[in-house]
């Protein structure tokens, strides 16, 4: 990837590009969520020394997006705050807190 990029790609893509990202020594940085008019935007950013690349799904409210957990341990805590704060729904995240990592009057709040 060239540094700073953003890469849009779709959910079936992400664990395939993920892959090769850590095979080519790129840590995870962060994974940011927000609200579209479509549905959701995430972006996943990576950095290897003083690169960054970034990784940008553009879905529906209702895609199914897999976890990189497996692959990015760290990515649990990003992907479950994500299914809180959103309700987006990602699969296979683990471990998986269902809703319950944060203590929130609402549900979804930016849903």
């Amino acid at each position: 990837m060239i540094d700073g990029e953003i890469l849009t790609i779709g959910p079936g893509d992400l664990v395939p590009h993920v892959l090769q990202i850590k095979h080519d020594g790129y840590r995870l940085i962060q994974i940011c969520a927000t609200t579209t008019k479509e549905g959701y935007e995430l972006t996943y950013s990576f950095g290897r020394g003083y690169e960054m690349a970034h990784l940008r799904l553009i879905v529906g409210p209702h895609a199914q997006i897999m976890s990189i957990s497996n692959i990015y341990e760290p990515a649990f805590l990003y992907e479950n705050e994500i299914t809180d704060l959103f309700g987006v729904p990602i699969q296979l995240i683990s471990p998986d807190y269902k809703g319950k990592l944060y203590r929130i009057e609402q549900q979804t709040p930016f849903q």
